[in-house]
């Protein structure tokens, strides 16, 4: 064989490889752990139906002969996660709104000497101005806290309001799902410990946010995590449609390409300090402002490509 015939076909090779491997990014594949009877398995979404896996999706698996038809199985959370992440603060239509905010804050100090009695004050005031569309300093790095892992409700599950939570607000957000451990990753080689994605609301009890020290019961009181129904991989993460609808009617709409953190430099920056593991879930934050749930209430989540996460909202008994 001639030089020129070995380039032509290593040529051809490396055309081949590539064309798998775009074929691969164009056909996304939909995962899903679901329940019939008292088992559980994860499955492989084909059309109406499912494929059961035989094994574990984060581990060894195969696939199976074994169909069931998808409206006659439980769906559940999508994994079985150690730790849960939301992301606060990333997009920056969540921090402005639109508006400009001016707060002025007034402090007087007053001090008493012992010896003579005598009070003197001193009165200081500060003000701090936020313009909409600028990102704030402490949010130009990603700003990650923990949910509790039973928070999390599926799809079809019931948001339950605690007793006196009082403000109970949705949002709106895309679920990253790490596919295999993930310790001090580069935000290039990030997306290779990326399953894929799939839907959450990080339910929000905004009167405990803002009078609590931590977020503990705020966001990750039970329930205040609907996830699901689907895992979809090979998408583009970084730019789909999130909208959520309120008994029927839109109330927040933006695409994941507004994220001030995209999915690759969150899953970089929370393995710099802690050790993701297979399952792991980070809420990637939510978009535009957010408002109140009652019982009663329907809520569906849906993002472009994966599918939608519906829950109704009930009072705790």
């Amino acid at each position: 064989m001639s030089r020129n015939q070995v380039v032509a076909v290593l040529t051809g090779l490396i055309v081949i490889c590539l064309s798998v491997q775009s074929l691969r990014a164009a056909t996304p594949t939909t995962y899903c752990r679901f329940q019939v009877g008292d088992r559980v398995a994860y499955g492989i979404v084909e059309g109406k139906h499912v494929r059961e896996l035989k094994g574990n999706l984060f581990g060894n698996f195969s696939k199976t002969n074994k169909m069931h038809v998808l409206k006659d199985v439980t769906l559940l959370v999508p994994s079985e996660p150690s730790h849960v992440f939301a992301m606060a603060g990333n997009y920056k239509s969540h921090l402005g709104g639109g508006t400009t905010t001016k707060t002025i804050t007034t402090s007087t100090t007053i001090v008493t000497d012992p010896k003579t009695g005598k009070t003197t004050t001193a009165t200081k005031t500060t003000e701090q101005v936020r313009v909409s569309g600028q990102i704030p300093p402490k949010f130009q790095i990603p700003q990650p806290f923990f949910k509790s892992p039973s928070c999390l409700v599926r799809h079809e599950g019931n948001i339950v309001i605690p007793q006196g939570a009082e403000e109970v607000h949705y949002e709106a957000e895309m679920v990253i799902v790490i596919g295999r451990e993930a310790a001090n990753v580069s935000q290039q080689d990030a997306l290779d410990y990326v399953l894929g994605v799939t839907i959450g609301n990080d339910v929000s009890a905004r009167r405990w946010q803002k009078s609590d020290v931590q977020w503990w019961r705020a966001k990750g009181a039970d329930t205040f995590g609907p996830c699901g129904p689907f895992i979809v991989s090979g998408l583009n993460y970084d730019d789909l449609l999130l909208q959520l609808r309120l008994n029927g009617t839109t109330v927040q709409k933006e695409r994941t390409s507004q994220l001030i953190h995209g999915v690759a430099a969150t899953v970089a920056s929370i393995s710099q300090h802690i050790t993701l593991r297979a399952g792991d879930l980070i809420f990637t934050g939510t978009s535009g402002t957010t408002d109140s749930i009652q019982p009663g209430d329907e809520i569906e989540v849906e993002l472009e490509g994966v599918g939608i996460l519906r829950n109704r909202v009930v009072a705790d008994q």
